[in-house]
Formats: C-alpha cells, structure tokens, sequence
C-alpha cells in the first residue's frame, strides 16, 4: 500500500464517517474506493466493516456524552438486527463473486433513487411522532434489517432511521444515536463471518477507519440535517462511476492502479 492509497482511504473515510453518522449511505464511497484500489467485491464488503466498527465507536461514544441515547430500546432493537447480521453477512460470504458484483451494482442504483427522491424528507417529517412500546413488528422488521445490513452495510442507515423513526418513535436526533449504537453492535458479529471466510483486508480497512473515525466525530457534533445535501451529488457520481464497472461498462480498476503506481 502506497502513499497515495493511503491518502485516497483517510479522505474517502472522512466523508463516508460524516455521511452515515448523519443519515447513511456512506458505504457506497467506501466500497466504491476499495473495489477501485483493487479488492475484489467481497473482500471490500467484509474490509469496509472495519472502518465501520470504529467509526461507531466514536459516534455512540459522542451521543452518549451528549446524553441523547436512548439505551434502553437502543439495545432492545441490537438484539433482532444482531441474529438478522449473522445470517446476511453469511449470505455474503457465500454468495459467488460475479454474483455478488452484479447485486452492489444493483443495490447502488436503488440507493442512487433513494438520495435523488430524498427520503430524508418523509423522515424528517416524523420527528413529532412521541415514544411507544415495542411489539414483535417491529423486532421483525429490525432483524430483516440486520439481515441486509450483514449482507451489505451501504445504506443500512437509511433503513435504520426509518424504522427507528416510525417504529420506535424517536425524534431524529436520537434516532441518529440508536442506529450508530445498532450498527456498532452487529458490526463485530458481521465481522467475525467475513473474517472466517479471509474477506478481510486489514491494511486497507485500518487505514480507512483513520477517517471514518474523524468523519463520525465531526458529524456527531453538527446538526442533523447539515451535510446530508452538500454530498448528495458526490455519492450519485461515485454510484455511476462504480456500477459502470460493475456492469463491465468501464475498467476503472485499471485507471486507478495506473494512477496509483509508484513513479
């Protein structure tokens, strides 16, 4: 790993830590640089999972000094998205590499739809909604969420804060803090599958978890809603650039190792 490596990792981690603390969707920028530098699609989904652990990390740790997190349904709604992990990170470790490939391409178009019809009006709206019990519905939908947050965490956050929201009753402020509190709990046991399986790259993954974490610290002191529009159109960049390779449009890999060779 060169300078230049590193230097693309810390910066695309910034970011990516800033977008999923506020809202979600930051792995799309993740997977995309680690598939781009050269790691095959699933060793990036597991390397990517590192950097995401620790930028959790920062982030429950930020929330919880500024007494926003909600511990109690916090934990209560880890437990389904825990088994639910398991089972999706297993997917992905199984799931043939041309397969798999095709299914980032697919999912980054549906995210792309998400952003551009930003669903982050329809919860925002919500905030008004006030605390109420948990019943088995939504334990249901927390452990289909953990299921595809094993397989792929890009956007996960984007389906955490919806049923967070709707289904928990929280405002999005201490919605924010439960699904960096949820993530940061299943993350370990998501690993530990990739990890079995040698899709793990841990040079690259420490690397980018420098600015995942840096990210997470910035976002975790901001206001919710600020940052989530200034890296809309990043993220849609990144998602056309990526799933053109996915689909064998473009070699971009090539470009980017030439660029990136040592001189």
């Amino acid at each position: 790993m060169n300078s230049t490596e590193i230097i693309i990792l810390i910066i695309s981690g910034v970011l990516v830590g800033f977008i999923n603390t506020l809202a979600g969707g930051g792995s799309i920028i993740s997977l995309s640089v680690l598939i781009l530098l050269g790691l095959p699609a699933n060793i990036a989904n597991g390397t990517n999972r590192i950097a995401v652990g620790l930028q959790n990390v920062v982030g429950v740790s930020s929330f919880s000094q500024q007494k926003v997190m909600p511990w109690k349904k916090g934990l209560l709604l880890s437990i389904p998205a825990i088994a639910g992990s398991l089972i999706g990170a297993k997917i992905a470790a199984d799931i043939n590499e041309h397969v798999f490939r095709i299914a980032i391409g697919v999912i980054m178009l549906i995210m792309m739809a998400f952003i551009l019809f930003k669903p982050q009006q329809y919860i925002y709206g919500k905030k008004e909604i006030q605390e109420k019990p948990l019943n088995w519905k939504t334990y249901i939908i927390f452990f289909f969420i953990g299921i595809y947050g094993g397989f792929i965490q890009m956007g996960v956050g984007y389906f955490l804060l919806a049923g967070i929201v709707l289904g928990a009753g929280y405002d999005l402020i201490k919605a924010n803090a439960i699904k960096v509190l949820i993530v940061l709990l299943y993350t370990p046991f998501a690993m530990l599958i990739f990890f079995i399986n040698n899709q793990i790259n841990w040079k690259y993954g420490l690397t980018l978890a420098i600015g995942n974490m840096a990210g997470a610290w910035i976002a975790s002191r901001m206001a919710v809603k600020k940052g989530i529009n200034f890296v809309k159109w990043v993220i849609i960049v990144v998602i056309i650039i990526t799933t053109a390779q996915m689909f064998g449009l473009y070699d971009f890999k090539s470009i980017i190792q030439t660029l990136i060779q040592p001189k």
